[in-house]
């Protein structure tokens, strides 16, 4: 009977450790693929983040991380290069870049972050956990929440909203923005895009137009943020991005939503609890919760440069400040 438990015992450690194992390369590490929709600072940190996560649970990791360029079919061909190369976990950075994973890749594990809706995206059925061999971390933000803070500070009565039209995300963060105008009694301007070579044509078309632009996660328009404060600080108008990663240079009034680095820490540790032997279906959808893992940034400069006074209380809660070109991090 002893002989019997332990048999059982030393059989189910195997399971756990099968999965990992029988995806090491012939040097013995593991191949982990990363897809990245396109480069911008909120993504790089968020890369850079998983990698760290990995190494710290110390996962001899090797990686092939691609840039899909913001070219949906360059993301459908990176998908079947990791499918072909065998990777142990696949994971996608950005919407666009997860569906493509998740489209392609049936037996092998898919982690997406840097994803607004999971749900809306097609990726998962719930938040409350994995869907077959996908699941992973969300950077959804409390969209009525910032317009509701941009409204009280910089007392805008016309919204600005560019988004682009192909992104999922950007739907749904469409949809929220819309909502949350309407009940605050703000009139909307909204202007499309479809490559980051347009987003400066759309700043310069509605700034003339608005009190004030509000940014959410969009991909292809937050990698063209120096165009925008270009035109929007020129104008004297304030902007509002939820995400601080790119607001760190200055130029952004008020920065608010996930910090991307701890969501790519959150990721990586997903991808090593499936490398243990968990399944993705196990997993639920991380989000950002904790106030450790959100950024507020305040830029006084911005503000002064549109004749805006932050209030103290806000100054005192943020996480950041950028102040005389600078940025003081609390």
């Amino acid at each position: 009977m002893k002989k019997f438990c332990t048999g059982l015992i030393l059989a189910f450690v195997a399971l756990q450790l099968s999965f990992a194992n029988g995806n090491k390369q012939a040097d013995g590490t593991i191949l982990i693929g990363i897809s990245k929709i396109l480069q911008h600072p909120a993504l790089d940190a968020c890369e850079q983040g998983i990698k760290d996560a990995i190494a710290a649970r110390g996962v001899n990791a090797v990686y092939d991380s691609q840039n899909a360029n913001n070219d949906l079919s360059t993301a459908a061909q990176i998908a079947n290069k990791f499918n072909s190369e065998k990777a142990a976990v696949a994971v996608g950075i950005a919407t666009p870049a997860a569906q493509a994973l998740a489209n392609a890749l049936k037996t092998i594990p898919v982690v997406f972050t840097a994803v607004t809706d999971p749900v809306a995206a097609g990726l998962v059925a719930t938040v409350a956990h994995g869907e077959n061999n996908v699941t992973g971390a969300s950077d959804a933000i409390p969209t009525a929440g910032n317009i509701a803070l941009f409204k009280e500070i910089a007392g805008i009565k016309i919204l600005g909203y560019i988004y682009t039209s192909s992104e999922a995300n950007s739907i749904v963060e469409l949809e929220l923005v819309t909502k949350a105008a309407a009940n605050m009694g703000l009139a909307l301007v909204t202007q499309t895009v479809n490559t980051t070579a347009d987003v400066k044509q759309a700043a310069q078309t509605i700034a003339g137009r608005v009190d004030g632009l509000y940014m959410s996660t969009d991909n292809t328009v937050n990698a063209a943020l120096p165009a925008v404060i270009e035109v929007f600080g020129a104008a004297k108008k304030p902007i509002f991005i939820g995400d601080a990663s790119g607001a760190k240079d200055g130029g952004c009034m008020i920065a608010s939503g996930s910090n991307y680095y701890k969501l790519g820490i959150s990721t990586g540790n997903i991808v090593v609890d499936i490398l243990q032997g968990k399944k993705p279906s196990e997993i639920p959808v991380k989000f950002a919760t904790e106030p450790s893992e959100l950024d507020f940034l305040i830029d006084l400069d911005a503000a002064k440069n549109c004749g805006i006074v932050i209030p103290q209380k806000y100054i005192d809660q943020a996480t950041m400040i950028f102040e005389n070109g600078r940025l003081t991090e609390k």
